[in-house]
């Protein structure tokens, strides 16, 4: 109930949300104050259509739905009072991270305070403040596996914190020192994969049929067999093929990066709510971004690549209206190193437009730039850049030019020979560039992971070499790989899709932004 001049009323809910889940709702709530299942109600009623329809991968998305409701109203429950006063400046500033201010610093945490924890990070957010930084990303940091763990990103529990830089008290006192001096703090979520040592894989290997069906497991290599005829490879070398057989589990398992990183079953229902569960648990630590790393991977579809199916935009637009539900202030930044015909929706096109996450690397302005750089040349990014559709006005643009992936070379051939450029020559031409391998180039980076049919050896643009990500070209989509190396703080900024559309109109060797 909540009152009007006096008088009870109903809460405002949707008029379509069961009884049964109003009525489990308003029981969560009943410890707040009116004011605050007053808005609770508010934004359930504002985001339910868009929750429902996110849902529709499965069978029956009003049940996923009111179930996902009830953890986002004890997250609401949970949730500090300075948390949802942001939330509601963020309600009234929803274009804060489009601002022309908004400067972002990617760190390793243990790299760049003398202590090497998040302690020693808050102790120097104001040296951060002084340099413009509004936007923290510390890098992997929730508790990994063992080594060797993919640079951090085979979590093992999503709730805790790497015990040598922390606790989640010290995450939440670092959020906290963060937000007293601007700073909106950055974190990598994984999305497709969990440690083989995680609980639910645990359990699974334990026979527990529930967390078995959390992840794909074939008795034999019949089905996996017949995805892997439509399955690039992401590490050829080193880790071939997606599936591994764990004798444990009795059956292969799905592994598309590494044969200790298992790929979640997003088609259950259970996943999809135990990931939003997680969301809410870090936005109540004081978390406004969250990187959702491989979200191209997480839905399988036979006689596919498994990447960017529409799925995947359908059960980001859930997962993002749950957030606004609970902790409108937290935000989206899609890791999608993937085509430039696929990137875009990422940030929403279509039925999503606007829907699924506010940020996206702009891989291919990255990618482009360093051809830029290579070639003394403008015009192949041109034609490149001016083909992106319009992408909604309420996301931006990450512009970047190195992170901890390395360089794969995504030239699309239709691009290139629009230009009278050979894709893959022009491909292998950057390989060997920035190698050093190109007569004349002073470039001291490393090949990755070289595809010779292709010419998407991935190499760092500048030393020291850590890893890469390899593309399929041609008009298909790049594929993340290896992560890198730790390497020093980088700072970078971005702007907003208004400010990007400008690109270099010389075909001299300057780029200016």
């Amino acid at each position: 109930m909540w009152c009007h001049g006096g008088v009870s009323r109903d809460l405002p809910w949707p008029t379509d949300l069961p009884a049964s889940a109003r009525e489990r709702l308003e029981r969560t709530l009943a410890p707040l104050p009116e004011h605050r299942r007053t808005t609770f109600a508010l934004r359930v009623s504002r985001w339910w259509a868009d929750l429902v329809d996110g849902l529709s991968p499965y069978p029956d998305p009003p049940a996923v739905a009111a179930r996902v409701l009830e953890l986002a109203a004890a997250a609401y429950l949970e949730r500090e009072d300075d948390l949802h006063l942001l939330d509601e400046r963020r309600s009234l500033e929803p274009d804060w991270f489009q601002r022309p201010g908004v400067v972002g610093y990617a760190v390793y945490a243990e790299r760049f305070a003398p202590e090497g924890t998040l302690a020693g990070v808050a102790r120097h957010a104001d040296h951060l403040r002084q340099l413009g930084v509004t936007y923290l990303h510390l890098m992997p940091l929730l508790q990994p596996r063992p080594a060797p763990n993919d640079g951090g990103y085979a979590v093992a529990d999503y709730r805790r914190v790497r015990e040598d830089l922390g606790t989640m008290a010290d995450l939440r006192a670092l959020t906290r020192s963060l937000r007293g001096q601007g700073i909106s703090l950055c974190l990598d979520l994984v999305l497709n994969h969990v440690a083989r040592e995680h609980e639910w894989a645990q359990a699974a290997r334990a026979g527990d049929e529930r967390y078995r069906r959390y992840f794909h497991v074939f008795p034999d290599r019949t089905v996996p067999d017949a995805y892997e005829a439509t399955l690039p490879e992401v590490f050829p070398d080193f880790a071939p093929g997606s599936f591994t057989l764990d004798e444990e589990l009795d059956g292969w398992v799905w592994t598309t990066f590494n044969s200790y990183q298992w790929d979640l079953a997003w088609e259950n229902p259970d996943v999809f709510c135990e990931i939003a569960d997680v969301i809410l648990f870090l936005a109540n630590q004081g978390v406004e971004v969250l990187r959702l790393d491989a979200i191209a991977f997480i839905w399988k579809r036979m006689g596919t690549a498994c990447q960017n199916e529409p799925e995947v935009h359908q059960l980001t637009q859930a997962l993002r209206a749950v957030s606004r539900i609970a902790a409108p202030s937290l935000v989206f930044l899609a890791e999608a190193i993937v085509g430039p015909n696929e990137l875009v929706h990422y940030l929403g096109q279509g039925r999503h437009h606007g829907k699924v996450s506010d940020l996206a690397y702009h891989n291919s302005l990255m990618v482009q730039i360093w051809s830029m750089l290579a070639s003394r040349d403008s015009r192949l990014a041109e034609r490149a850049l001016s083909r992106f559709p319009q992408v909604p006005s309420t996301s931006a643009w990450i512009t970047y030019l190195r992170c901890h992936d390395d360089i794969g070379w995504a030239i699309d051939d239709d691009d290139a020979r629009s230009v009278m450029v050979d894709g893959w020559a022009h491909r292998k031409f950057l390989s060997d560039y920035y190698s050093g391998e190109f007569e004349g180039s002073t470039a001291e980076g490393l090949v990755f992971q070289h595809n010779p049919a292709t010419a998407t050896g991935a190499s760092p643009a500048a030393p020291p070499a850590s890893s890469a990500w390899a593309a399929r070209c041609g008009g298909s989509t790049p594929r993340s790989t290896r992560r890198a190396s730790r390497r020093p703080p980088r700072p970078w900024t971005w702007r907003s899709p208004a400010s990007c559309s400008g690109m270099p109109s010389s075909t001299g060797g300057a780029v200016s932004r």
